[in-house]
């Protein structure tokens, strides 16, 4: 069984990102799709102060009918603030020194287009945490019908792919038909992240916060271990939920 994940790309997403990365044999960076200025793709959420804060990183202003794998970064994105903003954040965190170089190789890279630049984000995480899933751009794929959208696009992916399973986060289960699926002989599932749980200067962490927090408080092992930290469900039992 080939499993399929399609995601859009995000700079440093939360844990669940990285699980369904982790759960499938092929994933999906969606490079052609519209940017979207007040989505996540560009930012997260981090801790200061004992609360949680936006960080992003800014893009050049442009048409947004322009697709992600067009867009570049801001020429004065100063990517040295945002690793002092980071360190001083994190800098007492008992695996700043342990994990903050990864964070900050990934800042630094010197690429200006925004999906190169997230690219490089994920492999680089993907790397630390020993993920081995085969990650590759929606633009390199053949797909059988220009204009197709949604549920139907996510078929032809997987059918292209040769996947006949395929893995959503749960937030979107109100968006995909199983039966639709199984027409194609594409089981679907919905992975439900379980937060991992640890503290953040001796307080209860906040949930869902960028993978940048789980790795400040967390040795690379353990996050490698909350990688299965997660559930597949059915449309039907997160209806009986």
């Amino acid at each position: 069984m080939t499993k399929a994940g399609i995601m859009q790309p995000y700079f440093l997403p939360y844990m669940g990102y990285w699980q369904l990365i982790a759960n499938v044999d092929i994933f999906v960076l969606y490079d052609t799709i519209q940017y979207t200025k007040k989505g996540w793709i560009t930012r997260n959420r981090f801790l200061l102060n004992g609360k949680d804060e936006v960080f992003s990183v800014p893009v050049m202003a442009a048409s947004s009918l322009l697709e992600v794998k067009d867009r570049e970064l801001d020429p004065n994105f100063d990517r040295k603030k945002l690793i002092r903003r980071f360190e001083g954040a994190y800098a007492k965190a008992p695996y700043f020194k342990e994990n903050f170089p990864i964070i900050e190789e990934i800042i630094l890279s010197p690429v200006t287009n925004l999906f190169l630049y997230i690219e490089n984000s994920v492999h680089k995480i993907c790397s630390f945490l020993e993920i081995n899933a085969k990650i590759i751009r929606s633009s390199a794929l053949n797909e059988s019908q220009s204009g197709l959208k949604g549920q139907e696009r996510v078929i032809d992916i997987c059918r292209g792919l040769g996947a006949d399973q395929y893995i959503n986060p749960i937030g979107g289960i109100e968006l995909y038909d199983e039966a639709s699926f199984g027409k194609e002989k594409i089981h679907l599932e919905f992975l439900r992240s379980i937060p991992l749980v640890y503290e953040c200067f001796g307080r209860p962490c906040i949930p869902h916060m960028s993978i940048l927090d789980v790795m400040m408080f967390n040795p690379r092992d353990e996050i490698i271990k909350g990688l299965s930290g997660y559930v597949l469900e059915s449309g039907e039992q997160s209806e009986r939920r």
